[in-house]
């Protein structure tokens, strides 16, 4: 078969096996997942994987995410280095037990709320990349993808993201 030029049976039997994955993966769901994948949003899926570039932007998606992840991941640890050598350099100073205990704790709290501004800032980042993800895909024209900060929507779209990265490792049979 050319792949680059499929017959009108190729692509029929293609479609024929993505919606035969699709409903066998959708049935492994719970059931709250489920009944937000109807037939024909399966239906409409296997028919935009019948062209694979829905394929390779999901899979350069997700190579993005796995970047920033880490990139984010590595700022925080940076965070924590750093106020650790602050606790160090502190308690360094201090010449007392009592200003020694007295730095720990201030620093423990200054640190405890810059971590906590950071992490906020990370989520708020990973929420962007999420939003950039879903207008990225429904641009694509791929079916259950818009942009919505709902998480049982987001559930649901991450389930579908998984089954297309599980399909593009599947082999068509011909």
């Amino acid at each position: 078969m050319d792949s680059a030029n499929p017959t009108p049976q190729d692509l029929q039997r293609k479609l024929y096996f993505l919606m035969e994955q699709l409903q066998h993966m959708v049935g492994e769901l719970p059931t709250k997942y489920q009944m937000r994948l109807p037939y024909e949003l399966l239906s409409g899926l296997a028919n935009s994987l019948l062209n694979d570039t829905i394929f390779e932007i999901v899979k350069g998606l997700m190579e993005i995410q796995h970047v920033t992840e880490k990139h984010l991941f590595q700022q925080r640890l940076q965070l924590q280095n750093q106020q650790k050598i602050e606790v160090q350099e502190g308690l360094a100073l201090a010449t007392t037990d009592e200003e020694r205990a007295t730095i720990k704790t201030t620093l423990q709290k200054k640190h405890k709320e810059e971590l906590k501004q950071t992490d906020m800032k990370l989520v708020l980042q990973l929420d962007q990349k999420v939003a950039d993800q879903q207008g990225i895909l429904e641009k694509a024209g791929v079916p259950g993808f818009y942009v919505t900060n709902n998480p049982l929507e987001i559930q649901v779209q991450m389930r579908l993201c998984d089954f297309i990265i599980r399909l593009s490792k599947m082999e068509v049979p011909k």
